[in-house]
């Protein structure tokens, strides 16, 4: 009996542990394992470190002829094993026939000298975006402006094809960055403000990138690396690779809500945040990149650090005493890979830690698994370059149709007052602003070249909105006057402004029944995105207020990556587009929904600001709309913005009704099904997305004023109805408390959608023990 109440004992035990250890977010394939283990064992500590480090593209150039020298590779592969490459070849956008001769070449070469082939990566962010003739998408931003998933997949499915068509089988992508600071230069690469948003576009851009079986990406699919981990879109001064200071609540509940959801989605690698929170640098965080990633979702993926950021532990942040304790610092903490571009000071470095006892040999065995998986994940033993002809889809116009309807998706109708839009064919329409003319300004960056500043010469054959606009209504029903131009010099700051000729464009406005003025930025990528005024520029503003005096009707469209501040000239204008980064179709996608030849259906994937200092997101704390407060002081802290979250107007109408839920009691293991009916009561053909937002009435930490759950995007004919079914587990609407841990609070919640509004009541608490709910 006793030993049997000992076995009782220690099987409980035994479950229990098992009840604790999370699933794998990837299932392991024992047939890659056993090769890895098998490789591991041959492999030199030089070739280990070698398949650590990862280099950029330029430092094997001869710059002199375009070409690779084998000189070079001979050092960087040869000498240093190094076991990746990044980046453009010879520093601009290139067709995928160079692409794959220059990986070809790289190839051969690393299974020579060393027998295991080299990964590539690129920054492909919204579809092949470095390479000639392939098909653009909108940007992150955009994307989530469609709120449609399979849209999203569809994108990125596309973006895998053409950049394997490449020879390349990695991407630096998706951008998961919260972009919750309208200031961050990068806001426009990620998919807005919400967790649940950008936690649903990034996993069907993971899904879309990789295909159904991470263990096994077949020949039209490549790896995601899913960036930046995490916290990066918040930066206290709001200038790009500056520190964060964002709560450990926040941290967990929202921050790494959608790498989670990613990695459980089998992302195969990620990237790291360059920065700090709170003074802790995330690239020597073991707590996260160890702890939460690898062991707390039981993840055997990669990580890789973003660009020379190792050395930034030195350079920059101060917190190591050498570029060689930086080493140590980031490889102990969990990375795998280190993107020093420029030097193999790093294999040197590693080398000497190990020898010394600071690097251990578990941990190296560790990381080098993890590119070796990756890599055999990819196929690339079996396959290290590829015959491209077989890619007869690349730039096709298949997948032109999937970028235009992604376009006119995402352009969102802010104002339209008197139903000025659509125009009429046949409107005399004057065409202003600086955006209007220019294809640069509707790819960003990321765009043939890093700053985008080369795309008017590569995209010539697509159409700027005054090309579209001609195209739709007839030339000869365009006046275009810019007054307002961009300096043209590719090397020049991107935010310079010509001398003002706003004169000539009033003139004009007497021959124009309309104004459409296109304004907003020209393009930028990362830190030379930064600036110190969020407000739209003087020189546009002026434009805008010179054109609404000539009593003719204004049409503002705004064509930037971050909402600009124009609060003073939003009146002005009858009715307001924002097309933020619709990528090379996204002219002709504003001419169709101009013209009505398209139905608006994108909506704000983000809080766009009225003011300065008064910057908010739409999941804010109920003290921060608060009016005056009684007592001695007057505290004015109402939430005063220009457009809010989820705002998008259509050419129709919806009508919500029969809001219902199957159960008004629940607990965290319940099923939630919600159901609404939706009619389009206007007399256009739509997409409306409908958005499942709850409010907790009380909680132990100040919840959030209202927080989305769930989103779907509908089609309706005029008249039509649909029932919109929502499932939610009673544990979605659990919160992270004081002391860390996931709970779920006896009490009220109100549940909204569209018009209408429903209660249901959480029965009994549950506080999760371990850090994950899921």
């Amino acid at each position: 009996m006793k030993k049997l109440l000992t076995t009782l004992l220690l099987g409980s035990i035994f479950s229990a542990c098992a009840e604790r250890q999370p699933v794998p977010a990837i299932p392991s394939d024992p047939e890659i394992e056993g090769k890895i283990e098998k490789l591991l064992k041959g492999m030199t500590l030089e070739e280990k470190i070698g398949q650590m480090c990862e280099l950029t593209i330029g430092v094997v150039t001869d710059k002199n002829n375009n070409k690779l020298s084998e000189a070079l590779l001979d050092t960087v592969i040869g000498k240093y094993k190094v076991g990746s490459l990044l980046n453009i070849p010879f520093g601009v956008s290139q067709k995928k026939e160079v692409f794959a001769e220059v990986i070809t070449q790289i190839q051969k070469k690393s299974l020579e000298e060393i027998g295991i082939p080299c990964i590539y990566g690129l920054d492909q962010i919204h579809g092949a975006s470095y390479t000639q003739d392939a098909t653009y998408f909108p940007q992150g931003i955009n994307m989530a402006a469609t709120f449609n998933r399979e849209l999203a997949r569809r994108c990125a499915e596309i973006t895998a094809y053409e950049t394997r068509a490449c020879c390349v089988p990695w991407t630096f992508a998706p951008v998961m960055d919260l972009g919750r600071d309208p200031r961050w230069p990068r806001m426009w690469e990620s998919f807005g403000e919400d967790t649940y948003v950008n936690a649903q576009m990034a996993v069907q851009a993971v899904r879309g990138l990789q295909g159904d079986n991470p263990n096994k990406v077949d020949e039209y699919h490549i790896s995601s690396c899913i960036k930046h981990f995490m916290g990066y879109g918040v930066p206290v001064s709001g200038k790009d690779r500056t520190p964060s200071s964002i709560t450990d609540i926040d941290m967990r509940e929202k921050y790494f809500a959608p790498f989670k959801a990613a990695i459980r989605a089998g992302a195969l690698s990620l990237m790291v945040n360059s920065t700090n929170n709170s003074g802790v640098a995330f690239h020597a965080n073991k707590e996260l990149l160890t702890g939460w990633l690898k062991e707390d979702l039981n993840w055997d993926g990669m990580i890789v650090t973003d660009w020379n950021d190792i050395n930034n532990l030195y350079f920059r942040d101060h917190i190591a005493s050498s570029k060689k304790d930086a080493v140590r610092l980031a490889v102990n903490a969990g990375i795998d890979m280190a993107m020093i571009p420029s030097e193999g000071q790093f294999c040197i470095d590693l080398k000497e830690l190990v020898e010394e006892g600071a690097v251990s040999m578990e941990r190296i065995d560790d990381a080098v698994r993890r590119v070796l998986r990756l890599k055999f994940r990819l196929g690339l033993f079996e396959n290290p370059y590829w015959d491209i002809r077989k890619y007869d889809k690349f730039g096709s116009r298949e997948f032109a149709e999937v970028a235009l309807q992604a376009a006119r998706e995402s352009e969102v109708l802010l104002k339209n007052e008197g139903e000025l839009l659509p125009l009429r064919k046949g409107t005399k329409i004057l065409l202003a602003g600086p955006n209007a003319n220019a294809m640069r300004c509707l790819n960003g960056g990321w765009s043939y070249s890093w700053q985008g500043e080369l795309a008017d010469e590569f995209a010539q054959a697509y159409n700027t909105i005054y090309e579209a606009l001609c195209n739709k209504f007839g030339t000869e029903n365009i006046i275009y006057e810019p007054g307002v131009t961009y300096v043209a010099d590719p090397n020049d700051s991107w935010w310079k402004e010509n001398r003002q000729e706003i004169g000539k464009a009033v003139a004009a406005a007497g021959r124009a029944d309309v104004i459409i003025a296109c304004i907003g930025e020209n393009t930028y990528c990362e830190t030379p995105g930064n600036l110190n005024d969020l407000n739209l520029s003087s020189n546009q503003k002026e434009l805008v207020r010179a054109l609404a005096a000539t009593g003719k009707p204004v049409i503002l469209v705004l064509n930037e990556g971050r909402p600009r501040i124009i609060h003073e000239i939003e009146p002005l204008a009858k009715a307001v587009v924002h097309i933020m980064l619709p990528g090379n179709y996204g002219g002709d996608a504003l001419a169709d929904l101009i013209a009505g030849d398209a139905n608006f259906s994108g909506k704000l994937p983000f809080t766009y600001p009225k003011f300065i200092n008064s910057l908010a997101t739409y999941d804010y704390k109920p003290c921060e709309q608060m009016g005056t407060m009684e007592g001695e002081y007057n505290y004015d802290a109402v939430m005063d913005i220009q457009w809010p979250f989820g705002h998008g107007l259509s050419y129709t109408s919806y009508e919500y009704s029969n809001f219902k839920v199957n159960r008004t009691t629940f607990n965290a293991d319940d099923e939630l099904i919600f159901e609404v009916d939706v009619k389009n009561v206007g007399e256009r053909a739509g997409k409306e997305t409908v958005l499942l937002y709850s409010s907790d009435l009380a909680a132990s930490v100040s919840p959030d004023v209202i927080r989305l759950r769930y989103f779907e995007k509908v089609e309706l004919q005029p008249g039509e109805t649909k029932k919109v079914v929502m499932k939610l587990k009673g544990s979605d609407l659990a919160f992270v408390g004081q002391d860390r841990k996931w709970r779920l609070e006896q009490g009220r919640f109100r549940m909204k959608c569209g018009s209408e509004i429903l209660y249901i009541d959480c029965e009994k608490d549950k506080i999760w023990d371990t850090p994950n709910i899921d």
